[in-house]
């Protein structure tokens, strides 16, 4: 009876730790081939690792609580061996398991990286090879996969460039044919690339302990880890690495709230929540066509020189406040969308954050962000932009106020809208041109009309 150890692979995105978060298993328990081992927590989602082989657990070899690293033993396996029929089983990402052969170099689980050193199992016949191929079918992470989809891309119809043979998130993003972009009357035809680069010059490059309690009980100590440890890196890295500029304008936006009111009570929106980030999520995403630079990215170069990105496609990103932190899920290609689409699409990120089952795919390659600090009664901020991106868009709190119309005093909708931009990538009148674009839409989202 062999004895297989289990280590803490990666799972997608180059992550370098996880959290174990909770043990599905107990020493003695008798496991299959992808069942649910360990529940873990990484800087961006939480994911249950499924087994790669039969047999009795054995030791459990992190706790829960403890931080680990990728490639580290975290589970032993008695008399572990892979299922014969275990190629046409599908694990807990919903990908069915990787080819079972005896290169150590190569034996993974599909959907985690070369990281996780996961132990080689027993070479499959050399005439079942084909069956396992076929079964298997495409090589590709999760993340990958879900890439693909969401650009509607056919996996069997790309061509794989990783070492291994696998479809990479840059083979999907080649593959992916430019969409047809919302437009009005008003708005410029997207540009035929989804992204471009124009050089510019660069500036000089600028284990977590256990809470504790104090003896008095008056102080005590959190550790940070998991999406709060990712969220203060990157927002560290983000302040003092973009120069951050903010402008805000108030906006009466009572004909936003009509149009809202109008679309609950429509049948074809009967299934899906309408809110005012609907119709700003819009508004950005028709401004963002107009100043394509609020939309790009500053890169530094490794010879000291850089570009800007300018990205023909929105990747709408919503700052999420959940459970576990904060998340910025993105919308991929959400200028494709039309309102119902995207009011779904609003819908499914909300509730799929709320849940804590955002992935790590989710959150990568956002191009611009939305976030809603509304809904906390606030009416205006300077939000610190969301690293790779060079914008952020906050929406205040939408409540009655007294506003001039036609020199006479009425009560109306009023909010703010403010952001904060990487001013190396736009100036001023730029910034400026946004805000009063997206402002222009909550006051006559008439303009939106095709």
């Amino acid at each position: 009876m062999s004895t297989q150890t289990f280590h803490l692979p990666d799972v997608g995105e180059g992550l370098t730790e996880a959290e174990i978060v909770q043990w599905r298993v107990a020493p003695g328990d008798e496991v299959a081939v992808n069942d649910v081992l360990v529940e873990i927590e990484t800087a961006k989602s939480l994911v249950e690792l499924p087994s790669p082989f039969a047999g009795t657990v054995g030791e459990l070899l992190a706790p829960e609580g403890e931080t680990v690293t990728v490639g580290a033993a975290i589970i032993t396996i008695a008399g572990a061996v892979a299922e014969p029929d275990a190629s046409s089983g599908h694990s807990a990402h919903g990908e069915p398991p990787a080819p079972v052969d005896d290169e150590p170099a190569g034996a993974v689980l599909v959907g985690y990286g070369t990281g996780g050193q996961v132990s080689s199992r027993r070479k499959r016949p050399a005439e079942r090879t084909e069956a396992v191929k076929a079964s298997v079918g495409v090589v590709a992470k999760p993340p990958v996969r879900k890439l693909a989809r969401d650009l509607g891309v056919d996996l069997t119809q790309v061509s794989p460039s990783g070492p291994a043979g696998e479809v990479t998130r840059d083979d999907v993003v080649a593959h992916a044919q430019q969409a047809s972009v919302f437009r009005n009357l008003a708005t410029p035809a997207a540009p035929a690339e989804r992204e471009q680069t124009i050089p510019v010059t660069a500036p000089a490059p600028a284990a977590a302990p256990a809470p504790t309690h104090s003896t008095d009980g008056r102080e005590e100590t959190i550790p940070v880890k998991g999406v709060r440890k990712a969220t203060s890196s990157a927002m560290v890295r983000s302040a003092y690495t973009a120069p951050h500029v903010s402008v805000w304008t108030d906006v009466d936006a009572t004909r936003t709230m009509e149009l809202v009111k109008r679309l609950k009570a429509s049948p074809d929106f009967a299934d899906v929540k309408v809110s005012p980030l609907l119709i700003v999520a819009r508004a950005v995403i028709w401004a963002a066509r107009r100043t394509p630079m609020v939309n790009g990215a500053w890169i530094d170069k490794p010879d000291g020189s850089a570009e800007i990105a300018v990205r023909n496609y929105v990747n709408l990103g919503i700052a999420a406040a959940t459970p576990r932190g904060l998340l910025v899920p993105n919308i991929k290609d959400a200028q494709d969308l039309n309102m119902r689409g995207l009011a779904s699409a609003l819908e499914k990120l909300t509730l799929t954050a709320r849940e804590g089952k955002t992935t790590p795919a989710d959150q990568h390659g956002g191009t611009i962000t939305i976030t809603n600090i509304g809904v906390f009664g606030m009416d205006a901020g300077t939000p610190i932009i969301n690293p790779g991106e060079s914008a952020i868009v906050a929406m205040g709190t939408i409540r009655q106020k007294p506003w001039v119309v036609d020199g006479e005093v009425r009560p109306r909708f009023v909010t703010t809208v403010s952001g904060s931009f990487d001013h190396r990538v736009i100036d001023g009148d730029g910034v400026s041109r946004f805000i009063a674009d997206v402002a222009s839409i909550l006051e006559e989202p008439a303009l939106l009309l095709d």
